[in-house]
């Protein structure tokens, strides 16, 4: 009976260890063929770095076959090209994209509800906002026209019984410019399309743009703007679990159970654009960039503030052209500098200084005052900048100024003038002790040890000398 135990147990362990053999050479293939989903973040203003970064994180999802996007958006808004290319990327993903508005007090205005419209799924955290897409015109503006012209009452002082049907009631002027109604007519015939391609409320996504309405998450939902309320994203998950969309019609059902959800991470250049795209970062290289290169042209052959300068200004360039700029602006910026460089070359108690300070200011509010949410920049900065810089370009150029009129420090022509001590009695030629090196030295009349002596001439390694007494007294001779 033991022998027969034995040989009935004996396939056990093999099986088993058989068995845990191919788990673990299973394992991980089976983690790469995991459900993946990608999660994007979209925060502050919508500009060039933030559509680059959505258009690659929506174009890896589709190389890795991923289950769904989602996108966590909290944005004020921002530019309509960058807004418009990631609509495009969302409405030709052959992944399904949720957009979702999160944490909690976030907002999608303006921009941002274009993108949740335009999304496959549209969903939001309690206490959150969106709307108020009306567009907005470079310089502040919005580009909504006055009210449509409405009837004035007709006259009722004319004869009773008069019959005044047959009269063309006056109206009202219009101020709408073509370009106002463009604009705008533009924006309701979009935001209109992209609600109604996704069945939501057209007629409300019409009011976000022509009246700025805004809704909380629970009106969203009333109103059929979005799908969904979730607390956050466990809870998200499990209400798109099943759930149906149309991608390029086709019915495409999403499965999120056992999902694994992949943040995605900016790359470098991406990153370094979204850096640069900041009104007060391009401000400040720019500064240093023009100060770098003052300082190389009034002091040639520094070299490091001439190279500094020169690759901080081509970044506030390359920030510029993702930037809503007013040029106005920038001129009066330029004015700025100017009238403080001015101020150094021929003070003026103030007066161009405190002028170029002024204009610097007011030029760099009006350079970004463009009404684009997300977009412009902060008043105390910008003052306390103006000052910081305006007092060391005053110092800067005043303290070159100064180095110019000392004259030569290095070479034969630095020690002309300089007094030396004699480091032994001689007539003719002998040695002098001058800024801590012993020189070979001349003079036409005797000179004794350790007597102070100043130097005339240079040639070469010689020095012409003579001393300090004969120079005084020659001075002496010369009043009489």
């Amino acid at each position: 009976m033991k022998t027969r135990d034995r040989n009935q147990r004996r396939p056990i362990p093999l099986a088993a260890a058989w068995a845990l053999f191919c788990t673990l050479i299973a394992a991980p293939f089976s983690s790469a063929n995991a459900t993946k989903i990608v999660e994007l973040e979209i925060k502050d203003g919508i500009g060039v770095a933030t559509a680059d970064y959505t258009l690659s994180g929506i174009e890896y999802a589709e190389s890795i076959n991923a289950e769904l996007i989602i996108i966590n958006i909290d944005t004020p808004g921002g530019l309509v090209k960058p807004m418009r290319d990631i609509v495009t990327a969302i409405l030709g993903s052959s992944v399904p994209v949720a957009t979702y508005v999160t944490p909690a007090g976030a907002r999608a205005d303006s921009a941002g509800t274009y993108i949740l419209l335009a999304s496959h799924i549209a969903v939001m955290t309690p206490t959150t906002v969106i709307g108020a897409a009306t567009p907005v015109t470079i310089g502040g503006g919005d580009a909504t026209p006055p009210q449509p012209p409405q009837p004035l009452e007709p006259p009722t002082d004319g004869a009773e019984g008069e019959d005044t049907a047959e009269e063309e009631p006056e109206t009202l002027p219009s101020n709408g410019t073509a370009l106002q109604r463009k604009v705008l007519n533009d924006a309701v015939s979009y935001i209109r399309g992209l609600a109604e391609r996704h069945g939501r409320n057209a007629d409300w996504a019409e009011k976000a743009v022509t009246e700025a309405a805004t809704l909380t998450a629970t009106e969203a939902l009333e109103e059929n703007v979005i799908e969904f309320i979730a607390e956050d994203r466990t809870r998200l998950l499990e209400l798109l679990d099943g759930y149906e969309v149309e991608i390029s019609g086709d019915t495409v059902t999403i499965e999120t159970t056992g999902a694994e959800v992949e943040p995605y991470e900016a790359n470098w250049r991406i990153r370094l654009l979204g850096a640069i795209a900041n009104p007060e970062i391009v401000l400040l290289l720019g500064l240093i960039g023009v100060y770098g290169l003052i300082y190389e042209g009034l002091n040639p052959g520094a070299i490091v503030p001439g190279v500094v300068g020169a690759i901080c200004l081509l970044l506030a360039a390359y920030g510029f052209q993702y930037l809503p700029v007013n040029y106005a602006g920038f001129a009066l910026i330029i004015l700025g500098i100017g009238l403080m460089i001015a101020e150094a070359y021929a003070p003026s108690f103030g007066a161009l200084g405190i002028g170029g300070i002024a204009a610097f200011i007011f030029g760099a509010i009006m350079m970004f005052d463009t009404g684009v949410p997300g977009f412009g920049i902060s008043l105390v900065f910008v003052v306390g900048l103006a000052l910081v810089f305006g007092a060391l370009l005053i110092w800067l150029v005043g303290y070159i100024l100064k180095l110019r009129r000392r004259g030569a420090v290095t070479g034969n022509e630095s020690i002309i003038g300089a007094v030396g001590v004699a480091m032994e009695d001689f007539t003719g030629e002998g040695m002098v002790w001058l800024e801590g090196e012993s020189w070979h030295a001349r003079s036409s009349v005797p000179v004794s040890k350790d007597q102070e002596v100043i130097v005339r001439a240079a040639d070469g390694v010689i020095i012409d000398i003579e001393p300090v007494a004969a120079e005084s007294a020659t001075g002496a001779q010369l009043q009489a």
